[in-house]
């Protein structure tokens, strides 16, 4: 079970880590469909380093936002390569330092792309500087869709703070 005190005092703590050190920062979001973004904002100026966010919920956002049609048909939207791609995607379009993508199966067996989604599974990547690091994890189930996102922007906030 995670705190959730705990994870918005990291957020706060990553954003002024940022807004100290600069660095812009920008998500592009499917499970958690915009939680990352909320968290980074809920610090006072956030304006500085948060340059946008898009919630591509469906591969046909993902699609439109710059994430190859090509790489979501070879390795399907829950894998490594679509969250990189999302990464990458929106640090491109928003021209910030730092870009994180998400993508996973919270609850349910998502009935667009049955083969490869698998509840309580999430990748995501984070485009920094000249690499892109990704990172898989699976999670218990929650009692709350909520809950679930806060599990999954847990994991992210540690491995950012990490990175930086």
């Amino acid at each position: 079970m995670y705190n959730e005190q705990e994870i918005r005092n990291e957020y706060a703590k990553l954003t002024k880590l940022l807004i100290e050190k600069k660095l812009t920062i920008t998500t592009m979001e499917s499970c958690t469909s915009g939680q990352i973004a909320s968290l980074l904002t809920d610090t006072e100026g956030a304006s500085a380093v948060l340059k946008g966010a898009f919630v591509t919920y469906c591969n046909e956002a993902k699609i439109m936002q710059g994430v190859p049609e090509e790489i979501i048909e070879k390795y399907s939207v829950y894998s490594k390569e679509t969250a990189r791609a999302m990464a990458e995607a929106c640090r491109k379009a928003y021209n910030a330092d730092i870009g994180i993508g998400v993508t996973g199966s919270l609850e349910n067996v998502d009935p667009e792309n049955e083969n490869a989604s698998i509840p309580g599974s999430v990748w995501f990547a984070v485009s920094f500087k000249d690499k892109v690091y990704d990172y898989y994890f699976e999670f218990l189930p929650q009692s709350t869709r909520y809950e679930c996102k806060m599990t999954v922007a847990k994991k992210i906030v540690d491995e950012l703070l990490k990175i930086l």
